[in-house]
This record gives structure tokens, C-alpha cells and sequence, in this order.
């Protein structure tokens, strides 16, 4: 109590903490989608192939999938608000150093500083939220929280598109600075230290699952090029999945695992993160693609693209509180089930109507289906998760989902990438078409598979308050409550 009305004191209420941690969410969040409608812009400038700009995305995904939890227990054991300064800090400071990137792998350097800098600040905006906000009117503030992060992910691309076009593709890093710099003053001002229930690290975790996860992606990235078969790539494989099944083994035996394995013991834990797994590995990876083949074949400019994606996009903005509603009605589930299919059904229409010349309308209705897709996939998958775990472990657990969603998505852009470069390529239209349509049907195929496993999960008709109130808070860019 006298920790809260210092708080008040020090920072005018709730009113702050919403704006704060609602801006820093809104900023990590749309870092990624942002950048793809610059990556033809960027290919042009720095003269970086597929592989540079797979790492431009995967760099920032798959850094900030890994370190999601582990930034979590660092704010934990440090302090939530002055790791939370210090998160943005790093955040920010890459964003400059992205934006002044003189080459590729120097941007690279900068996106994987970003994933870091977003990993230790995202989880943090709902540990600091809800400690500042009374519980009556905790559900309104995690709806503008929730919000922001997700109006973030529905203007990516075309935000990125806008300041490519108009001005020119470092803007969708500078974008960040001043918003940065006005948020870390603000938080030491106004925000109250706060420490978590658990101050224990796991490095060695943290550590194997990075390792383990790199491996593979990289094997991903580098496949075509030196050949599935050589001692790079199959290394990356074996040593990826060796690290993996490491990390699996040690949590089993640590006595403050970064994941619990009993989690998964829960058939329905189980299944709905195998599920989201593929469901991003799918859709991020088509996005990747998608979005330069609008600009590369159809010949729209960046903002004229971003556009286009909308329907895809901005969609879950208004089939997710239906989805909600209904899943409250018959069970998340079959809610689940059904968004997962419908983005199976769009990704399958955009492989059999795209073609170097096709007019966008043919093409809307794959989009608008993938939209509503998912739409119904991501409140309810929410609900799912939380409701299969005691109330004191709903932190991790949402935790752990948003980190597999994010390394779904690394994956799916490494993986759907592969096989658009072992069929096409950049050189024509056509040898563009030629690879997007097999990556395509490898993404709808995965997806398709995410349906499959999202029958597994048990029918559950309502999650309890705590759950639903999480649930409404959750976001695409993923956050953990400790």
C-alpha cells in the first residue's frame, strides 16, 4: 500500500502508466511489420540479396522470441522500471544505428540490438501497468494497452510504406528515436520501481535455446546457397536441434525454469502452442514475401503496397472482438480451428490466382479471408492458453506462447524464403511468381496443419476473469505478466 501511494505521487496515477506503457508497446510492436514494405527499398540501396533481408527480419523476431521471458526475470530481479529505461534505451539507440546503417550487415546488427532492446521492454509494459492501475479498472487499461500493440501491427506495413515512399526507408527506424527518448524520462518520472517473485535467472537456458534456435534458422537461411547437404548447413541443423534438445532436458531439472516443461503436460497447452507455432510460421513467412511482390511484380510503390495489405493486416481489428465474443459463446476452440483453416483457404487463393500481371481484385479476396482468419485466431488462442494453467502461472505461460509465435514467424520467413529462392528468384515477374507460388502452398500447408493440432485442444465454452482479462490485453508482438 505505501509502495502504491508513493506511485501516485511520483506519477499522477494510472492515467501515465497507460500512456507509457501503451506507446512502448505500440513502438516494439511495430518493428515487426515495419519493415516490410522498405525491403525492396533496402535491397536497392545497400544491394543486400534474399538472404540479407530474410536476416533483416529474422534478426529482430528471433532476438526478441528468445529473450522475451529472460527479459521478464530481468526486470524481476533489477527492477521492472529501471530495466524497463534501460530496455528502451537499447531500443532506441538501434533504431538510430539502423537507420545509419552504411550496409547490410551492419542494419542486421542493429535489427538483433532492436529484438534485445524489445525483449526486455514489451513483457515489462504489462508487469508495470498492472501494478499501477487498481484492479476495477485494470481491463479497461489492458483493452488501450492491447490496442495500441495491435493497431501497431495492423499499420506496419503501410506506416512503413508511407515514410519509405515520402521520405526514405532509414525513417522507419528514426521513427523510433524521439519517441524513445521522450518515454525513458517520462518512466523514471512517473512510473514506481517495482521488483518481481522470482529473481532467478536462467542463463543457461536462455542460453541453449538461443543457440539451438539460431542453428536451425540459419541452416534455413543459408540452404540454397551452400547447399543442403554441405558441413555449414547440416551442422547448423545438427547443432541446432543437439542445443534444443539440451534446453529441453536442463528446464526439466532447473529449479527455476524459463519454461516449465510440466506446462506442456496439458494436452491443450500443448496443442495450441504447436499450433501457433505454424499458424506464424505460415502467415509471416507469406507477409515476407507478399509484400515485395507487390512492389517487385504488381509495381506498386511502398505506401501504394502498404495499403494493400490492409485487408490482411488491419482485419483483426475487427474480427478479433467478434472472435471473442463468439468464443465466449461456443468455446475458443472451434473458434481457433476455424480462423487457422481460413488462413490455410487465403494462402491456398493467393497461390492459385497470383500471376505477374494480375489485377489486384483477384487478389482481394485472398487477403480479405486471411484478414478475418486471423482475426478469429488471435484473442481466443489467448483465452486458450491461459485457461490451461493455474492463475499464478498465466505470466509464463502467455510468455511462452508469444516467444513460440515469434520464433514461428523467424522460421516461417527463413523456411518459406528457401523455397521461393530454390524455385525463383528476383531476375523476372515470372521467375518471382515461379517461387512465390510454391512458398505460398508451404504456408497454407502449414497452417492447414495448424487446424489439424487445434482439434486436439479440449472444448473449454468460458476462461475464468483473470484469463479473459489477460487475454484482452494480448497482443500479436506478445508480452509476459509476472
Amino acid at each position: 500500500m505505501k509502495q502504491q501511494g508513493k506511485q501516485r505521487v511520483r506519477g499522477g496515477g494510472a492515467v501515465w502508466a497507460v500512456a507509457i506503457t501503451s506507446m512502448a508497446g505500440f513502438i516494439t510492436a511495430l518493428d515487426n511489420l515495419i519493415v516490410t514494405t522498405a525491403l525492396p527499398s533496402i535491397r536497392k540501396d545497400l544491394g543486400g540479396g534474399l538472404e540479407d533481408l530474410e536476416w533483416t527480419v529474422s534478426a529482430y523476431t528471433l532476438t526478441f522470441a528468445v529473450l522475451l521471458m529472460f527479459g521478464a526475470s530481468l526486470g524481476d530481479r533489477f527492477g521492472r522500471r529501471r530495466l524497463f529505461a534501460i530496455g528502451l534505451a537499447i531500443f532506441t539507440t538501434a533504431s538510430a544505428a539502423a537507420a545509419l546503417a552504411p550496409g547490410m550487415g551492419e542494419l542486421i546488427a542493429a535489427r538483433a540490438a532492436q529484438g534485445l532492446g524489445a525483449a526486455i521492454v514489451t513483457p515489462l509494459t504489462l508487469t508495470l501497468l498492472s501494478a499501477a492501475v487498481p484492479a476495477e479498472r485494470r481491463g479497461a487499461a489492458l483493452g488501450v494497452w492491447g490496442a495500441a500493440s495491435g493497431i501497431a501491427v495492423a499499420t506496419g506495413p503501410l506506416i512503413g510504406g508511407t515514410l519509405t515512399e515520402h521520405l526514405s526507408w532509414q525513417w522507419i527506424f528514426w521513427v523510433n528515436v524521439p519517441i524513445g527518448l521522450a518515454l525513458i524520462p517520462l518512466a523514471l518520472l512517473r512510473l514506481d520501481e517495482s521488483h518481481g517473485p522470482n529473481p532467478t535467472l536462467d542463463l543457461v537456458g536462455t542460453a541453449l535455446a538461443s543457440g539451438g534456435l539460431f542453428g536451425i534458422v540459419y541452416a534455413l537461411v543459408r540452404g540454397n546457397t551452400d547447399g543442403w547437404t554441405s558441413t555449414e548447413v547440416l551442422g547448423g541443423f545438427i547443432a541446432g536441434a543437439a542445443l534444443l534438445v539440451g534446453f529441453v532436458l536442463y528446464e526439466l531439472r532447473a529449479e527455476h525454469p524459463m519454461l516449465p516443461m510440466r506446462l506442456f503436460r496439458h494436452r491443450s497447452f500443448s496443442a495450441v502452442n504447436a499450433a501457433s507455432l505454424l499458424m506464424f510460421l505460415g502467415m509471416f513467412g507469406s507477409i515476407f514475401l507478399l509484400s515485395q511482390y507487390l512492389q517487385t511484380v504488381g509495381g506498386y510503390s511502398p505506401m501504394e503496397a502498404g495499403v494493400r495489405m490492409l485487408p490482411w493486416t488491419a482485419m483483426p481489428m475487427i474480427a478479433g472482438p467478434l472472435a471473442g465474443a463468439l468464443s465466449d459463446r461456443i468455446g475458443g476452440a472451434p473458434v481457433v480451428t476455424v480462423g487457422m483453416a481460413l488462413n490455410a483457404v487465403g494462402l491456398g487463393l493467393w497461390a492459385i490466382t497470383v500471376e505477374p500481371h494480375v489485377a489486384y481484385t483477384h487478389l482481394l479476396p485472398a487477403l480479405i479471408v486471411c484478414g478475418i482468419g486471423m482475426g478469429m485466431f488471435f484473442a481466443p488462442s489467448a483465452n486458450l492458453v491461459l485457461s490451461t494453467v493455474r492463475p499464478e502461472e498465466q505470466g509464463i505461460a502467455s510468455g511462452a506462447n508469444n516467444a513460440i509465435r515469434e520464433v514461428g514467424g523467424a522460421i516461417g520467413v527463413a523456411s518459406l524464403a528457401a523455397v521461393f529462392s530454390a524455385q525463383g528468384g528476383y531476375g523476372s515477374a515470372s521467375q518471382f511468381v515461379d517461387g512465390l507460388i510454391p512458398a505460398l502452398w508451404v504456408g497454407a500447408g502449414a497452417v492447414a496443419l495448424a487446424a489439424a493440432l487445434a482439434l486436439l485442444m479440449r472444448r473449454q465454452r468460458k476462461a475464468d476473469g483473470s484469463a479473459a482479462g489477460l487475454a484482452a490485453g494480448s497482443a500479436p508482438a506478445g508480452a509476459v505478466a509476472n
